[in-house]
């Protein structure tokens, strides 16, 4: 089961990954192929199990710009999945990949079904979020100074 090789629940037990693994879907994308747009509306988020994946934001000149290479363990499209709102970036395969999918409506379901299992689900996914934002800060703090 590929849940358990995530390094996002590594710290979850075997049995609790087991028990909600049917909530998660398993898609394959090649290289160079988009995931998900910028504008799109978030119905689901994505754990890199294999390949990267590179996070690009359109600035003011809607040109895009390489925010960030996700690799295996990293989480991408949490947050629209999480706040309702429309997706702030554009994800592509950097390389073929193979990502773990959950809909929001199977995060629903998972929450009302498995309710301490999901909620250990979305603490690892808010401590990665959480992780991000710190790294993101710091850089805007070094580039400031």
């Amino acid at each position: 089961m590929m849940l358990l090789d995530c390094e996002l629940f590594n710290h979850l037990p075997s049995s609790d990954m087991r028990a909600v693994a049917r909530y998660f879907g398993c898609d394959r994308f090649g290289e160079g192929e988009t995931i998900f747009e910028e504008g799109d509306g978030g119905t689901f988020m994505c754990v890199v199990h294999e390949g990267c994946v590179s996070v690009i934001k359109s600035n003011q000149d809607e040109h895009g710009v390489m925010m960030a290479t996700e690799g295996p363990g990293h989480v991408i499209g949490e947050m629209a999945v999480l706040d309702g709102e429309q997706r702030s970036a554009t994800c592509v395969a950097a390389s073929d990949c193979v990502l773990l999918t959950l809909s929001k409506a199977a995060m629903d379901t998972m929450l009302e079904e498995q309710p301490r299992v999901g909620a250990q689900i979305l603490r690892a996914i808010a401590v990665s979020l959480s992780r991000r934002m710190r790294m993101a800060a710091g850089k805007l703090v070094d580039h400031a100074g």
